[in-house]
């Protein structure tokens, strides 16, 4: 699959949310607040690699000579939508974000508007304006942008693994969604601004059994999750927090649909991708808007939630190694291919989702050191390959999470690591998702 890079969307006139960046985080928008440090965890627009902060190993005379990158998608609309969306919501407009759909070689350039009728019989359903569901904006691209720009920065400019902007050295592959498409696309423009013009490879699995997302289907995995989620160690904080899903199911007509009310995934995707895309907090007809102190709570739940689910629940670990097996496996061959001398790239840059992003970092161990966190917008996980020179050659991973590396993973040897995503991988995975 080839994509050419996406031409723009963007936000509407900027809003002030400036109660929603703090210190434990920032949800108002890709710009993290001067007076905040650079690795502050931003939701709407995460920390990555950069020259000014990025630090060398201490190893005398290593070099860079491989990596594996995974990254999350930049900003979005929402993905999950109200009974009566039209009334709790500005318009979305994304009349300058030309999403390009040409079949070539031979089709024409064509690219699809998204056209909302006012007099749709189920407009009640749906915002007005002109952007999609879960559709990336033109802020989102234009991180992906900068995202590009920084990385190339480092690995590139500073530390020359990659020369140019090639197929023989880059393997790029997204989920099947077209927001990682188009992110790939804007990170690859900026990696060479001339990719603009040009078109690259990305690779992507079947839908149904897309690992990235991960779609693959593992009925054992649903059961083991859905035990875990029947305990008090989960359903007291649902409990705990009855007051605040009465105010919001009664401000946004979520009672009694049961997507809304088994976790708080949904309300804090719609929450953050308003208040990411400068859009304000969601009101209803009546003029009751949610409260920053409200939308706060639902994202310090959303965290405690994913920490649960994908790291301090009993048998988390086993849930994590059924859904996100074959991705690990794929893992762990590349940089088998790479020992074996055998890797034909410098570079396999993956582009996925949160789901994504906290089964990796769950997989490395990243909740042994600390809780894990919703994974951010462009949130970034880099693993380096670092040649040392000596009577024997040696090789060694350094991981880089969100542009700091991660402790316990400064040096690790490679071998060490292989094993260690190794330990992770069920085998005769599909028998075990179907027994």
């Amino acid at each position: 699959m080839f994509v050419a890079a996406a031409v723009g969307a963007t936000a509407p006139s900027s809003v002030n949310n400036s109660g929603l960046a703090s210190a434990n985080g920032v949800y108002s928008g890709s710009q993290t607040p001067s007076s905040l440090a650079w690795n502050t965890y931003n939701y709407c627009n995460a920390p990555h690699v950069v020259p000014a902060h990025y630090t060398l190993p201490s190893a005398k005379g290593a070099k860079l000579v491989y990596m594996n990158t995974v990254i999350r998608h930049h900003k979005r609309t929402p993905d999950n939508l109200y009974p009566q969306e039209n009334m709790l919501n500005t318009p979305w407009d994304c009349s300058d974000f030309e999403q390009f759909n040409n079949g070539g070689p031979g089709g024409s350039q064509v690219f699809h508007k998204t056209e909302v009728p006012s007099w749709h019989p189920f407009l009640s359903t749906f915002w007005n304006g002109t952007c999609d569901e879960g559709q990336l904006t033109r802020g989102g691209l234009d991180d992906a942008v900068k995202h590009g720009q920084d990385y190339w920065s480092v690995y590139s400019k500073e530390l020359g693994l990659l020369q140019s902007v090639n197929e023989n050295d880059i393997f790029v592959r997204t989920s099947v969604e077209t927001r990682t498409m188009q992110v790939a696309s804007g990170l690859l423009a900026g990696f060479d601004p001339s990719f603009a013009t040009k078109t690259f490879p990305v690779t992507t699995q079947p839908s149904p059994i897309d690992s990235i997302p991960p779609n693959y289907p593992c009925n054992t995995a649903n059961n083991v999750r859905n035990a875990y989620q029947s305990v008090p160690a989960w359903t007291d904080h649902l409990q705990a927090n009855a007051d605040l899903k009465a105010r919001l199911d009664s401000m946004l007509g979520t009672a009694g649909l049961a997507d809304w009310a088994s976790w708080y995934d949904h309300f804090f995707d719609t929450f953050t991708s308003r208040t990411c895309n400068g859009h304000s907090l969601p009101c209803n007809a009546t003029g009751a808007c949610v409260s920053e102190a409200d939308a706060l709570k639902v994202f310090s739940i959303g965290d405690f939630e994913y920490n649960y689910i994908w790291n301090t629940a009993v048998n988390s670990t086993v849930y994590n190694q059924l859904t996100f097996g074959v991705f690990l496996q794929e893992l762990s061959q590349n940089f088998e291919l790479f020992k074996s001398g055998k890797e034909p790239f410098k570079l396999r840059f993956f582009v996925g989702h949160d789901g994504t992003m906290v089964r990796l970092a769950s997989a490395l161990g990243f909740g042994k050191v600390k809780p894990l966190r919703w994974p951010a917008l462009g949130s970034e996980i880099n693993m380096e390959v670092w040649k040392v020179d000596g009577e024997q050659e040696q090789y060694f991973v350094r991981v880089v999470h969100e542009g700091t590396v991660v402790p316990t993973f400064e040096w690790m040897p490679l071998d060490d690591f292989i094993a260690l995503v190794n330990a992770q991988i069920i085998p005769d995975l599909f028998a075990q998702c179907n027994q």
